[in-house]
């Protein structure tokens, strides 16, 4: 596989677990706009600043989930979070932004990680907010849209869990630490031995981690995915 020792490795396990769209100047000055909102979001997360977090949202009803939202996030073990608009197109006072998320897990991930997302947009007052921040259409769901995050560490391993009791997680990662010298010995060295696990609640929820669907993994205990950098500092499954 390509990349190997450059790019973090990664398990799913079961039971287990240019801006497009905008021509005029008013579009291109609401698009730089959005990308200072979606900046500032960012960096609430790795501040770890609810209440930032919070702001960047509409004033209404929609703050509640973020505010779950933002809990879920601060349970992750982050290096870097950042959003590049990569398309966006605008009517009135609504808009629609393509963007790339890019984070990295921190002391696993060397390569930022890149999930595809489209975020509805409300102007209110003078300022862009986000109504909704969803996976772009064909990208794959991300751990903590799933549910509550729980984190256990192991030697080697980061083991990530949604509906999991803390018991089961550690047995995840007592698994993958017993699996990193087995790896090595056919491996060699030339690769991080560190591997992040990450363990949703069902086989369908695995399925939209994978972005495919469930009945390709029935009867499949484990998925793994090497990340291979790319060019534009990114990464992506191999």
């Amino acid at each position: 596989m390509a990349g190997r020792g450059r790019a973090p490795w990664w398990m799913v396990g079961l039971l287990l677990a240019g801006l497009v769209g905008c021509g005029s100047a008013g579009s291109d000055t609401a698009a730089t706009e959005v990308q200072r909102l979606l900046d500032r979001r960012a960096q609430a997360v790795l501040d770890r600043s609810a209440s930032a977090y919070v702001a960047t949202q509409v004033p209404a009803g929609e703050r509640t989930a973020a505010r779950t939202e933002f809990e879920r996030l601060r349970a992750l073990p982050l290096a870097s979070w950042s959003y590049r608009v990569t398309g966006f197109h605008r009517s009135g006072d609504r808009a629609t932004a393509e963007a790339d998320l890019r984070y990295r897990i921190d002391g696993y991930d060397k390569a930022p990680l890149v999930a595809a997302r489209t975020l509805a947009l409300s102007r209110a007052d003078g300022r862009w907010y986000v109504a909704s921040d969803r996976p772009a259409e064909d990208a794959s769901e991300q751990l903590w849209e799933q549910g509550a995050v729980q984190v256990v560490r192991g030697e080697h391993s980061l083991v990530l869990g949604v509906g999991q009791t803390a018991k089961a997680l550690r047995g995840y990662a007592d698994r993958a630490d017993r699996a990193v010298p087995a790896v090595r010995e056919a491996w060699g060295e030339d690769w991080p031995e560190r591997v992040v696990v990450l363990v949703p609640k069902s086989l369908e929820e695995m399925a939209e981690l994978l972005g495919a669907p469930a009945s390709g993994y029935r009867g499949i205990a484990a998925v793994t995915t090497g990340e291979v950098s790319e060019a534009n500092g990114g990464s992506s499954g191999a």
